[in-house]
């Protein structure tokens, strides 16, 4: 019943960088619905933690320029790309993206408003509101936090045209992978890492297709669609098994 546990306890391969990957996944998916490939494609990402270092790495793995990144003390941009792997480094030894001499300094606040392709906001709540969402000039917004943009915002930005993955759907690599932990240990059978992240990734891919499927044959944004699919999958599994016990 307790999931993320260490490797000797019985937990899962890929825990660790789940939601980071599950984020990838979806960012990747959502760059080329809006005709991006990701080769050509720059993002940015507010939080350089649990959720958003992993994030910055495995999009610059898949070729996507990090231009900027950011966490609760400043900024660093470089057009041309960041070298996360430095960057990490930098943040290990110093606790703090501020000072990392591969890029400029910039206001914490304004990294929501670079001009790149994608912005992953993978931090707090409530980061996107009414006060800056019309500032956003990325064409995609893939939430890897819980809660960062306001309903304020997301009205503005689905006015502006900006796709918005919500994180109902975006951020939930690291509750697949629970799921995958628990599978595997009424099983007594562990994974490897590359079984656990094609998984994850299949899941993930799945997920998307089906939300955006819902979305476009509705007229509905991610978000709403995405709460709607959950409460009809429920209710249809209510109305055929009935109310127990």
């Amino acid at each position: 019943i307790v999931t993320g546990k260490p490797i000797a306890l019985g937990g899962s391969q890929g825990r660790a960088s789940a939601t980071s990957r599950g984020v990838t996944h979806i960012a990747l998916a959502a760059l080329r619905h809006r005709g991006i490939e990701p080769s050509r494609a720059s993002a940015a990402v507010q939080g350089f933690g649990k959720v958003g270092a992993d994030a910055a790495r495995f999009l610059a793995e898949a070729g996507v320029t990090v231009a900027g990144v950011s966490d609760q003390y400043g900024a660093v941009f470089n057009a041309a790309g960041l070298d996360i792997e430095a960057l990490s480094d930098h943040v290990r030894a110093t606790g703090s993206v501020v000072g990392f001499a591969g890029a400029e300094a910039i206001d914490g606040a304004q990294l929501i408003t670079l001009d790149v392709d994608l912005l992953v906001p993978a931090a707090v709540e409530g980061v996107l509101h009414g006060g800056n969402a019309a500032t956003v000039r990325a064409t995609v917004i893939v939430e890897g936090a819980n809660g960062p943009t306001t309903p304020g915002a997301d009205r503005i930005l689905r006015e502006n045209d900006v796709l918005v993955v919500p994180d109902i759907l975006a951020n939930a690599g690291g509750v697949i992978v629970s799921y995958f932990e628990w599978v595997q240990a009424n099983q007594a059978y562990w994974w490897r890492a590359d079984e656990v992240e094609s998984r994850l990734e299949e899941r993930m891919l799945s997920a998307w297709q089906h939300v955006l499927g819902y979305a476009e044959a509705r007229g509905l944004s991610l978000r709403t669609a995405a709460t709607a699919l959950a409460v009809e999958r429920v209710a249809e599994a209510h109305k055929l098994r009935g109310l127990y016990p």
